[in-house]
């Protein structure tokens, strides 16, 4: 069975996507992208086969060539055109995050609910691609083994070369320090608890925007991880992650797959961004939720529930920022 996908948002990572569904994921093929911007729509959907452009998302989800729907807008759409997605039956993979605030996801979820209601397979999916990449699964089924023993304290990094336009406080977190608040818990196999955030004098080159910014998080098996995101590193970008367990610890491994000899130095190069980085792990994500909707079954991703979970980290890492870095209880609210 072949799946016909609609891409919502032909920006950097929309764009990405439908490269990768159309050069690398079996069973599927890209039939419309819509974008705000027609003009850049019709430039990614020109360069493939068939494929129809609009500058309207609703005609997307609406269309009977589209049976399955990615969401790479900006983060304030996710909430209204997964609703509309799942309100059409169709099943939809949103960028991360789900939505920019707790209340819009629980909107998603109810939505989800009463269109499964009769047993369903679950319609939202949310592209936390990390679970996917070869090293963070080796990672943990490392932990999952004990290889280290009982984990400790964590040690985890995101450097990027430099910040995007509007950058803020407030974006560092729900764009990128997002992606350990999902990560972390599903390495550990426990819930963040609690969370605190910090930041050093800021001499960055954007005004008002602290970075680096330091994070703890605490989760419910009592393990303490630390995460520095520095979105203008400039060197290159560079995700790290280190395991301190009982006996040992354990690492992501540098994935470049080149290393250089030249003029009495050794050295690996970093990517430029996250694409190729987790090139691996954006296919890979791409062919689980293919295949798994083809066979009507539950997607392999994280679920909108988890999405919720990770947003609602996200706002106490917020509320610690808005009061002097004190220490605050996460509170997930009830599911639907």
């Amino acid at each position: 069975m072949t799946v016909s996908v609609g891409v919502i948002g032909t920006g950097i990572m929309g764009a990405d996507h439908v490269s990768t569904l159309h050069r690398f994921v079996r069973g599927a093929v890209v039939t419309m992208v819509a974008d705000v911007d027609l003009a850049r729509a019709e430039a990614v959907a020109a360069a493939l086969p068939g494929v129809r452009a609009t500058a309207d998302p609703a005609a997307l989800i609406a269309d009977d060539a589209v049976e399955a729907i990615v969401v790479a807008s900006h983060d304030s759409t996710h909430a209204d055109l997964a609703i509309a997605a799942v309100q059409a039956g169709k099943p939809v993979m949103c960028e991360k995050p789900l939505a920019p605030t707790v209340p819009d996801c629980l909107r998603v979820m109810e939505a989800e609910r009463a269109a499964t209601a009769g047993g369903a397979a679950p319609l939202v999916s949310v592209g936390f691609m990390r679970r996917f990449d070869p090293g963070y699964l080796e990672l943990k089924a490392a932990l999952d083994a004990r290889a280290c023993g009982a984990p400790r304290v964590t040690h985890c990094v995101s450097r990027g070369v430099r910040s995007g336009p509007g950058a803020t406080n407030e974006v560092s977190i729900t764009q990128s320090a997002i992606h350990e608040f999902d990560v972390m818990p599903w390495l550990l196999g426990a819930p963040i608890t609690a969370v605190s955030w910090h930041a050093p004098a800021s001499t960055g080159p954007v005004p008002g925007l602290d970075d680096p910014q330091v994070m703890l998080l605490r989760t419910a098996d009592g393990v303490l991880t630390t995460l520095e995101v520095f979105l203008n590193a400039r060197y290159g970008y560079d995700i790290r992650c280190e395991v301190v367990g009982e006996h040992g610890t354990l690492a992501l491994g540098n994935p470049a797959r080149v290393v250089a000899d030249l003029e009495g130095r050794r050295f690996a190069a970093h990517p430029p961004d996250w694409r190729p980085r987790f090139a691996d792990a954006y296919r890979l994500q791409l062919q689980a939720w293919i295949d798994a909707v083809a066979a009507g079954a539950p997607p392999p991703l994280a679920t909108a529930a988890e999405g919720l979970t990770a947003i609602a980290v996200a706002e106490a890492v917020i509320a610690s920022m808005r009061d002097g870095g004190r220490t605050v209880a996460v509170e997930v609210p009830p599911l639907p």
